[in-house]
Formats: C-alpha cells, sequence, structure tokens
C-alpha cells in the first residue's frame, strides 16, 4: 500500500477537535512520503507512519467522519445499520434474520417496525421510549462506534503493524493493539464517567486483543474486538456517506411512558 503522510496541521486539528468534543470536516489525502525519509524518533502523532502515528491518524478520521453504515457481529449476535456520533447520536440496526428494529435519535429510542410490534399495540408499529439527557443503548452504540475502537488503540502502547492484507476487494494494513479494560475506557475522555465504567464492566477483565483493518485513507474497515466480555466483529462502509435515519411517523408510535428500556433486539 502507498505510504501517504497527512497535512502538518492534522496534528493542531487532533487536539483541538477531540478536547472541543463532535465536530470537524473530513482529513485531506496523504502525498506519498519520499522512500529516503528518516523514521521518526520524537513522540508518535498523526503525521509519521509508525504504527501509533497511524492509529492516532485512524481516531482523527473517525472522529471527523461522523457517520458511518456497519455492519456487526456482537458476541454472535449478527445485525446491520448506521451510526452517527456527531454532531448528534443516530442508531438504526436491524438484527439480521429479524423483522424488528431500533432507532435511536439522541435521547429518544424506538423499538418496532414489525408486525408483532403492531399487533400489541393495536396498530401502531414503533414504541418510543424518551429519556432525559442521557442516550438509550448507549452500551451498544459505544461497541459498535469506530471512534470508540481508535481511541483506545490510540492510547495503548506497543501497537503492532501485523501487515498488509486483502479484504473483501481491498488492500487493507492491519494493526493490533493489547490493552486492559481500564485503559481502553479511560482513553475515552469524549464520553461521560458513567459511560465509561459501563465500557469497562462490559469489557471483562480480561486483556482486550483490538485489531484494526485501515483502508488508505486510515479509516477502520473491520475491527475485532476481543475481551472478557466475548468477541465482537464489526465491518464499516459508507464513512461520512450520504446516510440519514429518520423518526418513525408520529401517528404510528406510542409511547412507552415510564417503562425501561427493553434489551435491543
Amino acid at each position: 500500500m502507498a505510504v501517504r503522510r497527512w497535512r502538518a496541521a492534522a496534528v493542531v486539528l487532533l487536539a483541538s477537535a477531540l478536547a472541543a468534543g463532535c465536530g470537524g470536516g473530513n482529513g485531506a489525502d496523504k502525498p506519498t512520503a519520499p522512500s529516503s525519509a528518516p523514521p521518526s524518533t520524537g513522540p508518535a502523532t498523526p503525521t509519521d507512519r509508525s504504527p501509533h502515528g497511524v492509529l492516532l491518524a485512524a481516531q482523527l478520521a473517525a472522529h471527523d467522519a461522523r457517520r458511518v453504515e456497519f455492519r456487526s457481529s456482537l458476541g454472535g449476535e449478527r445485525a446491520r445499520g448506521m451510526l452517527f456520533w456527531a454532531p448528534k447520536t443516530v442508531l438504526q440496526l436491524k438484527p439480521e434474520g429479524g423483522t424488528r428494529q431500533l432507532i435511536v435519535l439522541d435521547t429518544s429510542a424506538y423499538l418496532g417496525g414489525d408486525q408483532e410490534t403492531a399487533a400489541r399495540l393495536g396498530g401502531r408499529h414503533w414504541e418510543k421510549y424518551a429519556g432525559d439527557r442521557e442516550v438509550p443503548y448507549a452500551g451498544l452504540i459505544d461497541r459498535l462506534n469506530p471512534l470508540v475502537a481508535a481511541t483506545a488503540a490510540a492510547a495503548a502502547d506497543g501497537p503492532e503493524l501485523v501487515g498488509e492484507e486483502k479484504l473483501l476487494d481491498s488492500t487493507v494494513d492491519h494493526y493490533r493493539v493489547t490493552v486492559g479494560a481500564d485503559r481502553y475506557a479511560a482513553a475515552q475522555t469524549q464520553l461521560g464517567p458513567a459511560r465509561r465504567q459501563a465500557l469497562e464492566q462490559a469489557l471483562g477483565s480480561a486483556p482486550v486483543v483490538l485489531d484494526l483493518w485501515l483502508n488508505d485513507k486510515d479509516q477502520p474497515v473491520q475491527i475485532r474486538r476481543s475481551s472478557g466480555g466475548g468477541v465482537d466483529l464489526i465491518g464499516y462502509t459508507e464513512y461520512a456517506g450520504p446516510l440519514s435515519v429518520q423518526a418513525p411517523a408520529e401517528a404510528d408510535t406510542a409511547d412507552a411512558g415510564d417503562r425501561s428500556l427493553p434489551p435491543a433486539p
């Protein structure tokens, strides 16, 4: 795979963008670096091509993309959908082989879209769960979010370039890190304390082995996470693409009131 470097301004952009939370535009492509360039001996940055520098660039690329399409296998449960992490949190998840769906729009969640739900609700296909200021199904979202995984990888010690591999019709670079669940969660400064604690508990006590396959824009196109909480495998396409998730029609929605959130489909 051709080696390319980021704009020098990417270092400043990463620091300011992550401090501000969500936002930012797409990064520019990196021109090919001269083969004679000496390796960096200073701290890793998104502008160098050391394993740590590349993972910092992956973190920046995921941060800037804001949205992605995905296919996932979380603990063996297969699904597909779309995820937005900025400026608002949005999720659409459709389990494989099922008809019941989940839609999260910031602080509201909608479950249903199937005939079984319609029969239970007297003809309405969706049940709405409205929170206060918390994002429903945040734990599921944090497992799916490529920014969360890339942030953990960039914070890990001793990242390893496994090598160049073929993934579907593309050539990708495969990186691997091993990190404690506590450090994986602590790296997520964009999340609140409660979500970081829940993430650490979900990962379990065993070390987390995190594999990332990156495309030529340093975007994670596949992530595999092995931990005490099980094995997750997620593939990503359409970074920053023309993706859209809409709330179900109000006339087709019933309010769940104060009932607790049921498990995700």
